[in-house]
């Protein structure tokens, strides 16, 4: 299986933080590949400026590169993607990965229930 996980189910990961639940724990571990998307790390330096989040997002980057955390720059092909979903959900940040997740035929793990409307890739944890 290729996944693409949701930023929050990356910083969980990356903490060891207990929200992130034993399947989503077996999932990540039993996966192929494991992608990041470019627009998580975005997000996350975000918050990260504007003092919401510890996380620094440069040393992140290097443990996830550590973790074989695969890559997943944004293209036009997704912006494209996610400008024709329906504001089912008003994060764009979760919008455009969902958008990778159908463009790129991979399995988006995440633990926001509202997401699901969009595919059927999405896997709630």
């Amino acid at each position: 299986m290729r996944l693409l996980l949701d930023t929050h189910i990356l910083l969980w990961l990356m903490q060891d933080d207990p929200r992130l639940s034993q399947r989503a724990r077996g999932i990540i571990d039993n996966s192929a590949e494991v992608y990041i998307s470019a627009a998580s790390i975005w997000e996350i330096a975000i918050k990260w400026r504007l003092g919401k989040i510890d996380e620094n997002p440069e040393e992140l980057d290097a443990a996830m590169e550590k973790a074989g955390l695969i890559d997943l720059p944004i293209s036009k092909r997704h912006v494209v993607s996610k400008a024709k979903l329906p504001m089912l959900h008003r994060d764009p940040f979760d919008r455009l990965l969902v958008a990778q997740a159908i463009e790129e035929h991979l399995q988006f793990v995440t633990a926001d229930p509202m997401l699901a409307a969009y595919s059927g890739l999405v896997t709630i944890v």
